[in-house]
């Protein structure tokens, strides 16, 4: 039997086993439900066990659990590969603009509609598929790489435990390869492969001038104004062209080579349907790149709002005591943000003027940006399992957003691939979640493909 065949034989199996898992509330935001996240840990452990991985273990983070599961080769020199997801998901708020109960999984046509569908349980559970196929294609007892699983539960939490966890596990969790099954592609009728994803940090800046707010006819032009040096100094966070200009900003920054940068212009986007899902008018951005290499491969610099002074009703003319801003920076491969946030003092510290005191705080250390090596054997192996599974060539992408794929690769010191099969349009983090149940067919039997080609190539 081959592993389409069985696949397609044991889908109703699946999707009964993925209903049930979706039916636990593991919402690792909401203290109420942590109970619930606990025993997602436990339904996963026990299903791995039950698909045969001989090792299963539910780890204690300091926080909430992970699953660790292992499953050695039957060839002791054979790769090591490492598959990483959560089973933890977001909040189903609003709740009423959920059509069905979404901790009640629901199966309309293709689609299975509740709360983690595609981000991230469904994409966990077809690497248990997949392992199966790969076994009854080949009638061995174990897969041809050691395979092993970390499936965390504070993804949509910041994963505040998860680099100490890599740190204190490090001896059991060394691979050749970490497989990152929690992105999506670009279209179902467009496989792609997600091969990089960008980093953050954000700050709050605050400028501080008189001591109270002043009479604006007595004091006004003759003192400093902390909203008139906020507005300075956001407009000169870009150049003309867009650029960034914070001094040193791009020092670090790797440009995408031309075979990346040939396949994203393959994709087929159309930047009308783009605008209309941004509900804007029209693209900005950097002057020299496209939306998707605005989005993707280029960092950013986002005020994420700003207030000061009098914001009520009618007018109140004052010189105002103080402005405040909120920014964010989308950041690319080698930047680092420990790096970037200390450009990012020295750039408000000198675009104020005399007379005004500013303050820049930074939410924590930020969040690394990665990025897989396109020449390496891993990313190779997982395009052509990727388009022998949709039988059709795979393109790449990028992610805009962050996770903690950087801690993976930097940790255990080994290379990332992603497969996964998520649509854009899954709605994840929104209500209606859901995943379209093919597709999740398709990431297992690529990831049989996958186990076999990684061991072919060593």
């Amino acid at each position: 039997m081959d592993a389409r065949t069985y696949i397609e034989e044991h889908r109703g199996e699946f999707v009964a086993a993925l209903k049930e898992w979706l039916a636990i509330p593991s919402v690792s935001a909401d203290p109420d439900r942590h109970g619930d996240v606990r025993r997602s840990a436990e339904w996963l452990a026990a299903h791995l066990k039950g698909t045969g991985f001989p090792s299963v273990e539910v780890w204690e983070t300091g926080g909430l659990p992970a699953v660790y599961a292992e499953w050695p080769a039957a060839d002791p020199g054979a790769p090591t590969v490492l598959v990483y997801g959560h089973h933890d998901v977001q909040p189903a708020d609003p709740a009423e603009e959920w059509e069905t109960d979404p901790f009640t999984p629901v199966e309309r046509g293709e689609r299975l509609i509740g709360r983690g569908a595609s981000d991230d349980k469904g994409q966990v559970l077809f690497h248990a598929l997949g392992v199966r196929a790969g076994l009854a294609a080949s009638g061995a007892d174990a897969p041809p790489v050691t395979l092993k699983l970390l499936v965390e539960g504070e993804e949509e939490s910041g994963s505040p435990h998860f680099a100490d966890l890599l740190r204190s596990r490090r001896d059991r969790l060394g691979c050749d390869v970490v497989v990152v099954s929690d992105t999506t592609m670009w279209a179902a009728d467009t496989p792609s492969m997600c091969v990089g994803m960008r980093g953050l940090t954000h700050c709050q800046i605050d400028l501080y001038g008189p001591e109270r707010d002043l009479h604006s006819g007595t004091f006004g032009g003759a003192v400093p104004n902390p909203a008139a040096a906020m507005a300075d100094l956001l407009s000169g966070l870009h150049d003309a062209d867009g650029r960034i200009a914070v001094p040193g900003f791009y020092d670090d920054v790797v440009e995408i080579g031309e075979e990346e940068r040939a396949l994203i212009a393959r994709l087929p986007f159309d930047e009308e349907e783009w605008l209309a899902t941004a509900s804007s008018g029209a693209a900005s951005g950097e002057a020299g790149y496209s939306i998707l290499e605005r989005i993707w491969v280029r960092p950013t610099a986002e005020i994420n709002g700003m207030w000061s002074g009098h914001t009520g009703a009618g007018g109140k003319t004052i010189v105002p005591k103080s402005a405040h801003a909120k920014l964010s920076f989308r950041l690319v491969p080698n930047q680092e943000p420990l790096r970037i946030q200390e450009h990012v003092r020295a750039y408000v510290a000198s675009a104020v003027p005399a007379g005004i005191r500013a303050e820049v705080a930074f939410g924590g250390p930020g969040v690394r940006p990665c990025a897989s090596d396109l020449s390496s054997e891993a990313v190779r192996a997982a395009r052509a399992a990727m388009s022998r599974a949709f039988g059709t060539e795979v393109l790449y992408t990028r992610e805009g957003g962050s996770g903690p794929e950087a801690d993976l690769a930097d940790i255990l010191g080994a290379p990332l691939v992603f497969v996964a099969v998520g649509l854009d349009d899954d709605r994840i983090h929104a209500p209606n979640e859901k995943v379209e149940v093919p597709l999740l067919l398709k990431g297992a039997e690529s990831a049989a493909y996958l186990w076999e080609g990684l061991a072919q190539r060593g």
